[in-house]
């Protein structure tokens, strides 16, 4: 079975720091693009950067200068450094990640089961 875990969420004043780790486990064949999207209460979930399997990011106009999105192949893991925390960016994150399981022939998409982030003003 494979499945997305997060961690690294809680409760931070503005201006802090946070970092979330998310990790793909299971019987995996195959991993590409990675990411992180956040949803608000009462918002749609939005893209906050993302990663393929060869290092190229991507990021959201929010989070431009602030965050980074790094990679490790080696342990099917992602992270997403936060810095300068406003309190905007409260929300659930979640981690998505486009695997394909063993003996699997296409890619699909996993979500992971989302890591609150508070940021306190």
């Amino acid at each position: 079975q494979v499945q997305l875990v997060e961690s690294g969420g809680g409760l931070v004043q503005a201006g802090g720091s946070l970092r979330l780790s998310c990790r793909a486990s299971g019987f995996i064949s195959g991993i590409n693009g990675m990411g992180w999207y956040r949803q608000a209460p009462g918002k749609q979930r939005e893209l906050v950067a993302t990663i393929t399997y060869g290092g190229s990011t991507n990021y959201a106009d929010s989070g431009k200068g602030r965050f980074t999105i790094s990679r490790d192949n080696a342990k099917n893991t992602i992270y997403l450094q936060m810095n300068s925390l406003k309190p905007e960016d409260t929300s659930v994150y979640y981690c998505n990640a486009e695997l394909r399981g063993a003996g699997a022939v296409r890619y699909i998409h996993y979500w992971g089961q989302g890591t609150q982030v508070t940021v306190s003003s």
